[in-house]
């Protein structure tokens, strides 16, 4: 059985989201879920068919569950009527005003950020890992969004789970890619033992929002590290020493 959490504040006439869980899927072993990640090394056949469950969920057909082949940059592609779905298109943001489209983000601890100019019918989607954030993805598809049409006043935004600050411990040097930045953002790092941190990337992301005039931003305030039933994980895949992990899915459509 599929999980979503749903943010409310995105709920409004012509578009609906959700941020799903890894329950519900077909896949095994570390993989166990729903995982919709063709770039781990699950089962390929696996993967496609837990992405038709999520396509039958939400009824529509799977060639309209848009991906991307993300890698933590500031790049963003807008979706027409006419753009072909390819998981090799490299970027980790995404808008569109095109009905019936969806829009997806994949993640194992980085941010899933869903947004939507419900007035004017325009939404988008970003993968805001450390890098992409720090780069300026957030800025990128909200102005993204403002050519096809939204209205930055308008936009309202929604933090799927992502890894909480109490269990992401970092490094000096982790730190510095951000001080170097602007050292304002210090304000991110909560000192730990010795020369370690622990560093609020949700935080970061709603300021990064909140820097480009979004006023309502929702965060669900679920840990991907902690809650292992319910969420993948690339940090605590690690600290196990497991090969690889898998990744859930956010989505938001435009109906």
């Amino acid at each position: 059985m599929i999980k979503i959490f749903e943010e409310i504040s995105l709920k409004g006439a012509g578009i609906s989201h959700g941020f799903l869980s890894r329950k519900g899927g077909k896949s095994k072993g570390i993989y166990k879920g729903l995982n919709v990640g063709l770039g781990s090394n699950d089962d390929r056949n696996l993967v496609l068919a837990n992405r038709g469950i999520i396509a039958e969920y939400l009824n529509i057909p799977v060639k309209k569950l848009y991906t991307l082949y993300q890698v933590h940059s500031s790049k963003v592609i807008t979706i027409t009527n006419k753009t072909p779905f390819d998981d090799k298109t490299k970027a980790d943001g995404m808008v569109t005003n095109v009905r019936g489209q969806v829009l997806s983000i994949l993640t194992a601890d980085c941010s899933p950020v869903l947004l939507a100019d419900i007035k004017n019918g325009v939404i988008g989607a970003a993968h805001a890992g450390w890098k992409g954030a720090l780069a300026g993805i957030l800025k990128n598809t909200i102005s993204a969004m403002e050519k096809i049409g939204a209205s930055r006043q308008n936009i309202r935004a929604a933090i799927g789970p992502s890894i909480a600050k109490d269990s992401y411990e970092v490094g000096p040097e982790f730190r510095d890619n951000f001080l170097n930045s602007n050292p304002s953002y210090g304000i991110f790092f909560t000192p730990n033992d010795g020369q370690r941190f622990q560093f609020n990337l949700v935080g970061f992301n709603e300021s990064m929002l909140r820097k480009e005039k979004i006023e309502s931003v929702k965060n669900l305030n679920l840990d991907t590290y902690a809650l292992e039933d319910d969420f993948y994980s690339f940090r605590r895949t690690t600290h196990r020493g497991e090969a690889d992990y898998g990744r859930q899915i956010s989505i938001i459509l435009l109906n």
